[in-house]
């Protein structure tokens, strides 16, 4: 196997540690597959565990996605969206976890800020800005997410990449749901 598919597996092996299920275990907590909105994410920890173990999902979350790009761009930079690519479907799609995974805003930012920090910067200052303005934070992702190819297509030195699109468009698909709640304005906000 050469370096290329090992640096590729070692990114979706990362994203398939599903932060959520491992914190709330950790800290005694019950499942977040099977409690709140169902999604092994940090917002839904949040919701059943509070701050602490909702920052330290996001963290792990957002590490799982930067550390596999981070390698890459010193082994193989070319390689550095699809390895991004890689992580984020093995957060969707965990092999550790059944293939039942979370929506992947955190595990994308990271690989994002591993490839194209000032990028990322970029998305996340969308996400914030978003939120704060809304509460919402689906709609704060589907804008980031949205951002993201917006910010590569008006960047004279940024290139939209196959990898980074497919992410957006999965990202947006793993939010359907929330997209028709927000439409029905059945989608429970943020409290600060």
């Amino acid at each position: 196997m050469n370096v290329s598919w090992l640096l590729v597996l070692l990114g979706y092996l990362s994203g398939s540690c599903t932060s959520a299920v491992l914190v709330c275990r950790m800290m005694g907590l019950a499942d977040p597959r099977q409690t709140g909105s169902g999604n092994p994410g940090a917002t839904n920890v949040l919701r059943i565990g509070g701050k602490k173990a909702a920052l330290l999902t996001l963290f792990l979350d957002a590490a799982k996605g930067f550390l596999p790009v981070l390698i890459t761009q010193y082994f193989a930079p070319e390689l550095s969206a699809i390895v991004m690519l890689a992580a984020f479907l093995g957060h969707l799609y965990p092999v550790f976890f059944g293939f039942i995974g979370g929506k992947g805003v955190a595990t994308a930012f990271g690989g994002l800020l591993a490839w194209q920090w000032p990028l990322a910067l970029l998305v996340l200052g969308t996400w914030i800005l978003t939120v704060l303005l809304f509460r919402y934070s689906s709609l704060g992702a589907l804008s980031a997410a949205i951002g993201t190819l917006c910010y590569l297509w008006a960047s004279p030195t940024w290139t939209i990449s196959w990898p980074v699109t497919l992410m957006v468009l999965l990202l947006l698909w793993r939010h359907r749901q929330n997209i028709m709640r927000l439409m029905k304005d059945e989608e429970p906000t943020l409290k600060f």
